[in-house]
């Protein structure tokens, strides 16, 4: 969730600041968000006040959030999911301590599933740089399951690490911060755990479905729409295509 939710007026020193009205959490809640990431560039645009006013904001909507050092955990049908969150603009000793720990902690606390999300890259590139690997992949070798990054505006491809999952970005999706971007593809990425007993089992699956930013082409109407037909295919397309660019996709078989 890459904005404030907040009243307060003074801002950050920055060319993009953004904010919304407190009332739009009602966005969130209806379309069925349970977690967000406030670990990214954004969230302190209107300063410490605005940050724990988006928090307080949250918490009242009885949406989770993590990163920053906040660690989310749900129950879903019986199976505790942690979430971390993290700023990977630089693969240092400190980000890889605090990865590691974070996700030890959420194994002590009973978690099952650990996704890991990163605010990562660089605008509007296609390609994740060498950060973004070595710290996707650190993740993954620390007991990370899932891998989830954002902050490019544009899709990059995925890559399989140990039969785990690395979405280096899923581009934009409900985007505010342009009126009318030229490139308007993202997509939803969904994976499927299987437990047996309790124990978390070496099968998964995994759904892409292919969206627009926008439910007309001329503009940003910030209605994400899910693609069909050729317009659909042409998105998947892109994306195994950026994935060839960082490896061979064999995530292609965990496919449903």
């Amino acid at each position: 969730m890459e904005t404030t939710l907040t009243n307060a007026t003074q801002k950050a020193k920055k060319k993009f600041r953004f904010r919304g009205d407190p009332s739009y959490v009602n966005v969130l809640t209806r379309a069925s968000i349970e977690g967000v990431n406030l670990a990214n560039n954004h969230t302190l645009d209107y300063g410490q006040k605005g940050y724990m006013d988006t928090i307080a904001t949250l918490k009242r909507a009885n949406i989770g959030y993590f990163g920053n050092g906040i660690r989310l955990v749900k129950t879903v049908k019986g199976v505790k999911i942690g979430a971390l969150g993290y700023k990977g603009w630089s693969d240092t000793k400190a980000v890889r301590r605090q990865i590691a720990n974070d996700i030890a902690a959420l194994r002590k606390q009973g978690v099952q599933i650990v996704l890991v999300h990163f605010h990562w890259g660089e605008e509007r590139s296609y390609v994740p740089n060498s950060t973004q690997k070595a710290l996707g992949k650190f993740a993954i070798d620390s007991g990370a399951d899932l891998v989830v990054g954002h902050h490019p505006h544009v899709i990059q491809g995925i890559e399989q690490y140990k039969g785990k999952m690395i979405v280096y970005s899923l581009g934009n999706f409900m985007f505010g911060g342009n009126k009318n971007p030229s490139d308007k593809d993202t997509f939803v990425y969904q994976q499927t755990f299987y437990f047996v007993n309790g124990k978390k089992q070496p099968k998964t699956t995994i759904r892409i479905i292919p969206f627009r930013i926008s439910s007309v082409t001329t503009r940003n109407n910030y209605q994400p729409v899910p693609l069909k037909g050729k317009e659909a295919s042409r998105v998947k397309t892109k994306i195994v295509n950026l994935s060839a660019k960082i490896n061979k996709p064999t995530w292609l078989v965990y496919e449903k």
